[in-house]
């Protein structure tokens, strides 16, 4: 692997980050209806998945 093939998989993986911890943030207004215990784990969820993205962003910046 080079240097560009790694910071286009790094890209991708921060972008995937992203999506899905939006994704659980949106979720959770919809799950809290249904169970508050479910949408306060899918924050929690959101949260580490950003936690994460910035090591990804990190271990990026170090290449």
């Amino acid at each position: 692997m080079n240097k560009s093939e790694a910071e286009h998989l790094f890209g991708h993986w921060i972008e995937h980050n992203k999506g899905h911890a939006k994704s659980f943030r949106d979720r959770a207004d919809a799950i809290k209806e249904i169970s508050s215990g479910s949408a306060i784990g899918l924050g929690e969820a959101a949260d580490l998945m950003d936690r994460c993205t910035e090591k990804l962003v990190e271990a990026k910046e170090k290449l």
